[in-house]
């Protein structure tokens, strides 16, 4: 028996039982062959990439561009910018002064010097509050400030110094009160009139509003003041009906026209305040 590249062959009169032992020879001798091919290769793979590394590195720190510097490699210290020269911002150590407080021009009459008209406090035809809208009635103006009055209010605006009285009516849905609006010389003499009040502000009719709040009728009054203004109202039913504690529609009538003079009065103070510190007027 021989062997060839096609397997084992027997010459004549030779038996054809394969001989086991020489096969497993054979073919172990074929497996130690490739494996040794495998390990010269992978071998020699290695020794390549190693020396591809090293020929790498060895470029990296020895390589010059054209400057004769490595591109990758920072700037010495001496090569970062010095400080610059220009000049540094400065704070003045001394604070501005607080901004004029705008009651100050509404407390006394020597600062308080705009126009006090009827439309400088109740402007336009109507009035809204929230979702509320009033139809502005009456509107009076006069320097003989008890004739504004009832009871013995006349006689206490007279000697705390009122020098006059505004006063506009407005009217929803059957309930109507006036605003009366008595100007004075300080904020002292406006506080102490309110403060004092007995009796109240006469009701203004007129202008679709009928006669309200006389006759004896029983209505609601309210007195405030704010700065050197103090204001009163008196809100009831055109009706006649008297007003009851439980008469919310008539309050809140009257506590919509107390708030609305109140902003009116400050906002007054805030626009010269803001036009004696030179900012804008909102």
């Amino acid at each position: 028996m021989s062997f060839g590249q096609g397997g084992p062959s027997w010459g004549p009169g030779e038996s054809r039982t394969p001989d086991w032992a020489a096969l497993a020879e054979a073919s172990a001798a074929r497996g130690r062959r490739r494996k040794w091919l495998m390990f010269g290769g992978g071998a020699l793979a290695t020794a390549v990439v190693a020396a591809i590394v090293a020929t790498a590195v060895i470029t990296t720190g020895g390589g010059t561009s054209g400057s004769g510097k490595n591109a990758s490699e920072l700037p010495a210290p001496a090569d970062l910018p010095s400080e610059t020269s220009a000049p540094q911002p400065s704070f003045s150590s001394v604070a501005p002064p607080p901004p004029p407080d705008p009651k100050d021009y509404i407390a006394d009459e020597k600062k308080d010097k705009a126009p006090v008209t009827v439309d400088s406090f109740f402007p336009g035809r109507k009035l809204t509050m929230g979702d509320r809208l009033y139809a502005k009635g009456a509107t009076a103006r006069t320097a003989s400030c008890a004739t504004t009055t009832q009871g013995a209010l006349g006689s206490i605006l007279a000697d705390n110094g009122c020098d006059q009285v505004i006063r506009a009516t407005y009217s929803k849905d059957g309930i109507a009160v006036t605003v009366g609006l008595a100007v004075f010389g300080t904020e002292a003499e406006a506080r102490k009139a309110a403060e004092q009040a007995s009796g109240g502000i006469a009701s203004l009719s007129g202008s679709g509003v009928p006669t309200f709040c006389r006759g004896g009728s029983v209505c609601r009054r309210t007195a405030n003041s704010y700065g050197r203004y103090a204001y009163f109202t008196v809100g009831g039913y055109t009706s006649g009906k008297n007003v009851t504690r439980g008469a919310e529609d008539v309050y809140k009538v009257g506590d919509d026209l107390t708030d609305f003079t109140f902003r009116q009065i400050r906002h007054r103070g805030e626009v010269q305040a803001s036009a004696a510190a030179g900012l804008p007027v909102t």
